[in-house]
Protein backbone atom coordinates (compact mmCIF):
# COMPACT_ATOMS: atom_id res chain seq x y z
CA UNK A 1 0.00 0.00 0.00
CA UNK A 2 1.40 3.56 -0.79
CA UNK A 3 -0.39 6.40 1.10
CA UNK A 4 0.25 10.42 0.07
CA UNK A 5 -1.47 12.95 2.32
CA UNK A 6 -1.96 16.47 1.24
CA UNK A 7 -3.80 19.35 3.21
CA UNK A 8 -6.85 17.92 1.48
CA UNK A 9 -6.49 14.62 3.46
CA UNK A 10 -4.99 11.15 2.95
CA UNK A 11 -5.18 9.12 0.12
CA UNK A 12 -4.68 5.42 -0.27
CA UNK A 13 -3.60 3.11 -3.34
CA UNK A 14 -3.52 -0.68 -2.98
CA UNK A 15 -0.85 -2.75 -4.33
CA UNK A 16 -3.46 -4.15 -6.64
CA UNK A 17 -4.49 -0.87 -8.23
CA UNK A 18 -0.75 -0.24 -8.81
CA UNK A 19 -0.35 -3.35 -10.36
CA UNK A 20 -3.52 -2.95 -12.60
CA UNK A 21 -2.34 0.73 -13.88
CA UNK A 22 1.24 -0.61 -14.64
CA UNK A 23 0.10 -3.89 -16.46
CA UNK A 24 -2.56 -1.88 -18.37
CA UNK A 25 -0.02 0.50 -19.54
CA UNK A 26 2.39 -2.26 -20.62
CA UNK A 27 -0.01 -3.53 -22.70
CA UNK A 28 -0.78 -0.39 -24.55
CA UNK A 29 3.04 -0.74 -25.95
CA UNK A 30 3.34 -1.87 -29.22
CA UNK A 31 5.38 -5.58 -28.79
CA UNK A 32 3.83 -6.81 -26.36
CA UNK A 33 2.28 -10.00 -26.34
CA UNK A 34 1.11 -10.04 -22.61
CA UNK A 35 2.55 -10.74 -19.19
CA UNK A 36 4.01 -13.45 -17.40
CA UNK A 37 3.94 -15.49 -14.68
CA UNK A 38 6.05 -18.07 -12.97
CA UNK A 39 3.97 -21.62 -12.99
CA UNK A 40 4.99 -22.68 -9.82
CA UNK A 41 4.18 -26.46 -10.13
CA UNK A 42 5.93 -26.65 -13.39
CA UNK A 43 8.20 -24.22 -13.33
CA UNK A 44 7.83 -22.38 -16.85
CA UNK A 45 6.45 -19.17 -17.43
CA UNK A 46 3.02 -18.69 -18.72
CA UNK A 47 1.41 -15.81 -20.63
CA UNK A 48 -1.30 -13.59 -18.84
CA UNK A 49 -3.98 -11.58 -20.60
CA UNK A 50 -7.22 -10.22 -19.41
CA UNK A 51 -8.20 -8.82 -16.45
CA UNK A 52 -5.34 -10.47 -14.39
CA UNK A 53 -2.56 -8.12 -15.79
CA UNK A 54 -1.43 -7.51 -12.46
CA UNK A 55 -0.02 -10.91 -11.26
CA UNK A 56 3.20 -10.06 -14.41
CA UNK A 57 4.02 -7.33 -12.05
CA UNK A 58 6.13 -6.53 -8.27
CA UNK A 59 5.87 -3.34 -7.05
CA UNK A 60 7.41 -2.46 -3.82
CA UNK A 61 8.21 1.45 -1.98
CA UNK A 62 12.06 2.48 -1.39
CA UNK A 63 12.46 5.50 0.29
CA UNK A 64 8.92 7.58 -0.96
CA UNK A 65 9.56 6.01 -4.53
CA UNK A 66 7.76 2.96 -6.53
CA UNK A 67 10.25 0.69 -7.69
CA UNK A 68 8.43 -1.66 -10.17
CA UNK A 69 9.62 -4.70 -11.86
CA UNK A 70 7.48 -6.62 -14.30
CA UNK A 71 7.55 -9.81 -16.53
CA UNK A 72 6.47 -9.71 -20.37
CA UNK A 73 5.97 -11.80 -23.42
CA UNK A 74 6.98 -10.05 -26.45
CA UNK A 75 5.86 -10.58 -30.36
CA UNK A 76 8.53 -12.22 -32.43
CA UNK A 77 9.89 -10.01 -35.25
CA UNK A 78 10.03 -6.67 -32.87
CA UNK A 79 13.32 -5.05 -31.35
CA UNK A 80 13.03 -5.83 -27.57
CA UNK A 81 15.17 -2.72 -26.82
CA UNK A 82 12.68 -0.66 -28.25
CA UNK A 83 9.87 -2.35 -26.66
CA UNK A 84 11.39 -2.32 -23.04
CA UNK A 85 12.38 1.81 -23.57
CA UNK A 86 8.62 1.79 -24.46
CA UNK A 87 7.49 0.29 -21.19
CA UNK A 88 9.84 2.15 -19.09
CA UNK A 89 8.80 5.72 -20.16
CA UNK A 90 4.96 4.73 -20.48
CA UNK A 91 4.72 2.88 -17.19
CA UNK A 92 6.67 5.91 -15.35
CA UNK A 93 4.92 8.29 -17.31
CA UNK A 94 1.11 6.76 -16.05
CA UNK A 95 1.73 5.84 -12.59
CA UNK A 96 3.48 9.17 -11.45
CA UNK A 97 0.36 11.49 -13.45
CA UNK A 98 -2.77 9.17 -12.54
CA UNK A 99 -1.53 8.48 -8.91
CA UNK A 100 1.33 11.40 -7.97
CA UNK A 101 3.21 8.48 -6.32
CA UNK A 102 7.32 9.04 -7.76
CA UNK A 103 8.59 6.01 -9.68
CA UNK A 104 12.62 5.47 -9.08
CA UNK A 105 12.73 2.53 -11.22
CA UNK A 106 11.11 -0.04 -13.69
CA UNK A 107 12.69 -3.25 -14.93
CA UNK A 108 11.50 -5.16 -17.22
CA UNK A 109 12.58 -8.72 -17.33
CA UNK A 110 11.66 -10.39 -20.75
CA UNK A 111 10.56 -14.11 -20.12
CA UNK A 112 9.43 -15.19 -23.63
CA UNK A 113 8.93 -14.47 -27.51
CA UNK A 114 5.99 -15.30 -29.13
CA UNK A 115 4.65 -15.26 -32.96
Amino acid sequence: MMNITNSNGDITYTDEVLAQIVGLSTMECYGVVGMAKKNATEGFWELIKGESLSRGVKIANREDALTIELFIIVEYGTKISVIASNIIQRVKYNMENLTGLRVATVTVNVQGVRV
